[in-house]
């Protein structure tokens, strides 16, 4: 299905900049975003989290929480595909990660798992896949990109991008191509189980920069 997107800039009398950029024509309800960006800055966009659950992450991958010693196999279980690389898990320490981004990241060939060691409350910015088939687009079209490692993507629109709240005894598996930003959290340091494979962040690594692309930066609105 065509993508079809444009951003249209107008200059205020006060050197101001007012971005519209309109998101698929097929959006249902259609959404835009309009928003002032001051030359030279970015425009901070605030996200409520949801809390992640197995319902509420589906377009995105996968909740995964406990399940009894000996239960079988099933959909509940994280369905994983590391089928292009040897696996890697490992646990991965995290420091200074507060709660805001400006970019965000997709890995193409592989699912990725990650979960907080301890439970400890984090945050996860994401967007759905947008991975681009060869035969469904050229890189030249509008809104079409080459990833340095190989594949054809779309960019993701800054009105789809969400931020999750995990906690407690859960892990999430994010479904190839999706976008994410994090893990994230309070606190200096924070240790996260990570599963992917051992080459991904060196041959499957595609980002999208928020703030140089977009000129809007992510931060994360606690409830109170």
């Amino acid at each position: 299905m065509e993508r079809r997107r444009f951003k249209a800039w107008i200059r205020t009398p006060n050197l101001s900049l007012i971005l519209i950029r309109k998101a698929s024509a097929f959006s249902n309800p259609p959404l835009s975003i309009a928003m002032e960006i001051s030359a030279g800055e970015a425009k901070k966009i605030k996200l409520k989290p949801i809390e992640a659950t197995p319902e509420s992450f589906m377009d995105y991958g996968q909740v995964i929480g406990p399940s009894p010693d000996g239960e079988e196999f099933g959909p509940q279980d994280a369905q994983l595909n590391l089928s292009e690389g040897t696996p890697r898990f490992y646990i991965m320490s995290l420091t200074n990660r507060p709660l805001g981004f400006s970019t965000i990241t997709h890995h193409a060939k592989v699912t990725q798992c990650l979960g907080s060691i301890g439970g400890g409350a984090w945050y996860l910015g994401v967007a759905k896949p947008s991975i681009v088939a060869e035969a469904a687009a050229a890189p030249e079209e509008e809104g079409v990109k080459r990833s340095r490692c190989g594949h054809l993507y779309a960019a993701p629109e800054i009105e789809e991008v969400r931020v999750f709240r995990f906690s407690g005894p859960k892990f999430v598996k994010l479904g190839k191509g999706t976008w994410h930003a994090g893990p994230l959290f309070e606190g200096e340091s924070m240790d996260f189980y990570n599963l992917e494979l051992s080459d991904t962040n060196v041959v499957d690594h595609t980002t999208h920069n928020f703030s140089k692309e977009d000129g809007v930066v992510f931060a994360i609105e606690k409830s109170e």
